[in-house]
């Protein structure tokens, strides 16, 4: 672009760049997490169960100095750290020179046997597990509305489709139990990411623990002992073996789970695209919304389009994330670094912005039973083909014939709606032949609509009190207990 179509500006401006993902879709309390601030925090945090733990184990450490390492712990310096980064070309080195000059006692031990990937790897794993935990408690609000809408509309008939084509009908409630279904998936494999991934641990520069080794003089069992004792301090257990990092597929792991996520909330604002089409069910509307701003009386599915958008980003970051995983030299290679600072918390970011505007949606749905059963009873005849030949056949007439007659006059009724645009005039035109041995008003009362439905209404219950009551024991502690940052 020319400079001449650039607004009028100082060079500080120009240079900044605000990322939608922060700004505009994901929550204050994701951004705090992915934030720089508290990433170095969760450093500073990590070096002190470091040197806790080797003073706890005989090396030459204060308490001196580690009392002045947690006093100053928060008291994090970005611009101090930026201006160290900008002299030594090191973020990790930048960070512990700044905490040095705030704690000088304490910093000759700062780090001491540790490599870069100490900080960095176990730092992001400790803040994704943070992370993950928040979303989680978002995905059970998720569930909770949808169950509660569930519940409501549970025996409420509504034209089922496959295909998009009109087929046997179901109810607005079990439709919602299939939304309920996906994601209590993927609950289970958030819940088992949770349980199993671990951190790098205290593991040395190539991961053999070397430098270590050293500090303890050749003693393994110390090492053991060190690293046993800094993983009860941060709460999660070491990855066995590792390089100088730990595996990236760690990270593959959890951004599948990322993925289903999204997978499944672009699953339900698809179909809530589509029932909004049909006028049966909308996401909500706010009074002075506007829909557009050409065509004043739209009202337009926004917040379920935008589910599917940032969806559709958090599945093209995957295929990217493996290359990572698969491309990883011997004990590493750097080429990993900048590629995981945008996936992991662009995915993060992103996956917290699709269930804040599930959560809104799935709350507020708007539902319109008259418009539900008028498209039901349009196609309801097609579909009662069963019940009216076994009925038909109670009075006295031939199976085989009443078929025929009925796939005649369905065809010449489903002529009618879609060249001439009329109602469906089935039940007229098999009340119009003295096979069948009906008025049209009694074929019309066979047509209950809830005789259709099957089981629906009570797979609805049974999913609800069982599957969906598992999986949100004990939200509401967990939603009250909130995120620490």
């Amino acid at each position: 672009m020319s400079d001449a179509f650039l607004p009028p500006s100082d060079a500080a401006e120009l240079e900044r760049f605000e990322h939608p993902l922060a700004s505009r879709y994901a929550s204050k309390a994701m951004v705090r997490l992915l934030s720089p601030l508290y990433r170095q925090r969760v450093w500073r945090r990590l070096w002190i169960a470091l040197a806790e733990s080797e003073r706890e184990q005989g090396l030459p450490i204060t308490e001196t100095q580690l009392a002045e390492m947690r006093a100053t712990e928060d008291a994090v310096d970005l611009e101090a750290i930026l201006a160290h980064e900008g002299r030594l070309r090191h973020d990790v080195m930048a960070a512990i020179h700044a905490w040095g000059d705030q704690a000088p006692a304490a910093r000759p031990i700062i780090h001491l046997g540790a490599t870069s990937c100490f900080v960095t790897d176990n730092g992001d794993l400790l803040i994704c597990h943070e992370a993950l935990k928040l979303l989680r408690r978002r995905l059970q609000g998720v569930i909770a509305s949808l169950a509660s809408f569930a519940g409501q509309w549970q025996d409420q008939p509504c034209l089922g489709f496959t295909h998009f084509q009109p087929a046997q009908p179901t109810t607005v409630g079990k439709r919602a139990t299939l939304w309920i279904q996906d994601l209590l998936l993927d609950l289970t494999d958030l819940d088992h990411v949770l349980a199993t991934t671990p951190t790098r641990g205290v593991k040395g520069t190539t991961g053999t623990q070397a430098s270590f080794l050293e500090l303890f003089e050749g003693d393994g069992a110390k090492v053991d002992a060190l690293e046993a004792r800094f993983c009860e301090k941060v709460g999660l257990p070491a990855i066995p073996v590792s390089g100088q990092t730990a595996t990236r597929k760690l990270e593959d792991r959890i951004g599948a789970v990322l993925c289903g996520l999204a997978a499944s909330a672009s699953k339900f604002a698809c179909d809530l695209r589509l029932l909004q089409h049909l006028k049966e069910v909308e996401e909500p509307f706010e009074k002075q919304q506007i829909g557009s701003s050409a065509m004043p009386y739209k009202r337009n599915p926004m917040r379920s389009e935008r589910i599917n958008s940032l969806a559709r980003f958090v599945l093209g970051l995957m295929p990217s994330s493996y290359q990572t995983s698969a491309t990883q030299w011997m004990e590493r290679t750097l080429d990993d670094s900048a590629h995981r600072r945008l996936t992991i918390s662009q995915g993060l970011l992103a996956v917290d912005a699709i269930l804040v505007l599930y959560q809104n949606v799935a709350s507020g749905l708007v539902v319109y039973p008259r418009m539900i059963e008028a498209r039901l009873q349009q196609e309801l005849p097609f579909m009662a083909a069963e019940v009216l030949l076994m009925e038909a056949v109670k009075r006295g007439g031939d199976r085989q014939d009443l078929h025929e007659r009925f796939r005649v006059a369905s065809l010449e009724a489903g002529r009618r709606i879609k060249q001439e645009g009329r109602p469906n005039e089935l039940l007229a035109l098999l009340a119009e032949d003295p096979a069948w041995a009906m008025t049209e008003a009694e074929l019309t009362a066979l047509l209950d609509s809830k005789r259709f439905t099957g089981r629906a209404g009570d797979q609805v219950r049974a999913f609800l009190a069982k599957d969906v009551a598992a999986a949100l024991a004990g939200h509401a502690a967990a939603e009250a207990e909130g995120v620490r940052v």
